[in-house]
C-alpha cells in the first residue's frame, strides 16, 4: 500500500493557496471547485507550475479538516478572491508514496505513523499530501499514487 518511508529534509515552496475549514465529510464537494479557483487564479497571472498539487492539512481533528489546497508555484502569486500566497515550509519529514484509491488513504497514513514511532520520532500537527497522479474520468484508482509528508519535531 505504501512504499518504505524514508525522512527527507525539505525546502519552503512557494505555492498558491486556499484555506478550508469543513466538515470531514465535505471534503469531496469542496476538493474539486477550490482546485479549480487556485488553478485559474494562477493562470490569469501567468504564473509556471512547478509540482503537483497539494493538500496542507494544518491541524487533524477527527471531524473538521482544517487545510489549503495548494499548487506549488515559481513565483509568490497575488492575492485574488480566496487564493493567497502561501508556501510549503521547509521541514524535516517522513515520507513515503501511498498506492491506491482515497477511500484506503487513511489506512496508508496509519502505516507511515506507526513507521514514525517505530522510530522514536515525534510528527508535528500538520502534514501535506502531494497528488502525483490525479484521477482522471475512468481511470483506475488503483494506479493513483499519493506523497505522504508528516513533518516531524526536532
Amino acid at each position: 500500500m505504501i512504499d518504505v518511508p524514508h525522512l527527507v529534509e525539505t525546502h519552503a515552496q512557494f505555492a498558491a493557496v486556499l484555506r478550508v475549514t469543513v466538515p470531514r465529510a465535505q471534503i469531496r464537494e469542496v476538493m474539486g471547485p477550490g482546485l479549480a479557483e487556485v488553478r485559474a487564479a494562477i493562470a490569469a497571472q501567468g504564473i509556471a507550475v512547478v509540482g503537483p498539487w497539494f493538500t496542507h492539512h494544518l491541524e487533524m481533528k477527527p471531524d473538521v479538516f482544517d487545510f489549503e489546497i495548494g499548487v506549488p508555484v515559481a513565483t509568490p502569486i497575488e492575492a485574488v478572491g480566496r487564493v493567497r500566497p502561501g508556501e510549503l515550509p521547509a521541514a524535516r519529514v517522513a515520507r513515503t508514496v501511498y498506492h491506491g484509491g482515497y477511500e484506503r488513504l487513511s489506512e496508508g497514513w496509519g502505516e507511515l505513523m506507526a513507521w514514525i514511532a517505530g522510530r522514536g520520532h515525534t510528527p508535528r500537527a500538520d502534514l501535506w499530501e502531494c497528488y502525483l497522479t490525479a484521477p482522471e474520468p475512468g481511470s483506475d484508482p488503483a494506479q493513483y499514487r499519493t506523497e505522504l509528508n508528516r513533518p516531524l519535531s526536532a
